[in-house]
C-alpha cells in the first residue's frame, strides 16, 4: 500500500482508509491483476480537475488560429448510403 497503491482486495477491506488517504495525501491507485484499474481522488480534486473554464465560443476566440486567415470549407456532399 506504499505510494497510495492498493490491490482490489486491500481496497475492499480498507475502503474507509483508501477514502481518507485520497482526501489527505492524494490519489490512491487500485490495481487488478497487477494493472492499474481505477484511481480514487477526493471530491475537491475531482472538481478542480474536471472544471472547465469558459465555453466553446471563448475557446475558439482564444485559439492561436483566430485571425490567421485559415479558411476551412465544408464538403457539400449529400448523405451517405447506409447499408443496413
Amino acid at each position: 500500500m506504499s505510494g497510495g497503491t492498493w490491490t482490489i482486495a486491500q481496497a475492499k477491506a480498507k475502503f474507509s482508509e483508501v477514502v481518507d488517504r485520497a482526501r489527505v495525501t492524494g490519489p490512491q491507485t487500485i490495481t487488478k491483476n497487477g494493472r492499474t484499474a481505477v484511481v480514487v481522488v477526493s471530491a475537491e480534486e475531482w472538481e478542480r480537475k474536471s472544471r472547465r473554464s469558459g465555453n466553446l465560443a471563448e475557446f475558439f476566440a482564444e485559439s492561436p488560429l483566430c485571425g490567421s486567415g485559415l479558411e476551412a470549407t465544408r464538403a457539400k456532399d449529400g448523405p451517405r448510403e447506409a447499408g443496413l
